[in-house]
């Protein structure tokens, strides 16, 4: 079975803290989480630097800065009112999977990060790619109501993964 998540690495720092693997099992338990199963899905997470990550945040977002990950979801996703879960994707063919969207996420921001929070590396890594599979499918922190309900799932995801609550 193809993985789940196609992973492209642009800084090679990624590859000496297993961020494919990491990527596929916060992939994998967000999906089954949300009842969804893992087989017909696909999405594309690239491990990249801060210079290459503040260029993607200046382009698509206007904010010339480095920033932990950011996500692109294949289609709009989100939920018709505040606080609901979005609809979320039907499955595709094994060799046609549904793809959610692409995810990309800086090594050095993440590094940081993790050492001022007092958090493994591994573990900020594993909340950060949960965190945008549920951008990708529709979740969203704008509103308050959806910060809770996406931070929720969040928690729940990330305690099946041994990732403690990191709010």
């Amino acid at each position: 079975m193809e993985p789940l998540v196609d992973c492209v690495i642009e800084d090679a720092r990624w590859d000496a803290v297993a961020l494919g693997p990491t990527a596929e099992a916060a992939a994998k338990a967000t999906l089954t989480h949300l009842g969804l199963g893992t087989a017909g899905f696909s999405l594309c997470l690239m491990g990249c630097d801060d210079a290459r990550i503040a260029v993607l945040n200046a382009d698509f977002r206007g904010k010339p800065t480095p920033t932990n990950v950011l996500s692109w979801p294949s289609e709009e996703r989100a939920a018709e009112f505040v606080g609901e879960d979005p609809d979320l994707p039907e499955p595709g063919e094994a060799d046609d999977p549904e793809h959610l969207g692409d995810i990309a996420i800086a090594f050095e921001t993440c590094q940081r990060e993790a050492e001022e929070a007092g958090k493994s590396f591994s573990a900020h890594v594993t909340h950060l790619v949960v965190h945008g599979v549920l951008h990708l499918l529709g979740y969203d922190h704008i509103e308050d109501e959806d910060a809770t309900l996406m931070e929720g799932h969040e928690v729940a995801i990330l305690a099946t993964l041994g990732v403690d609550d990191p709010y």
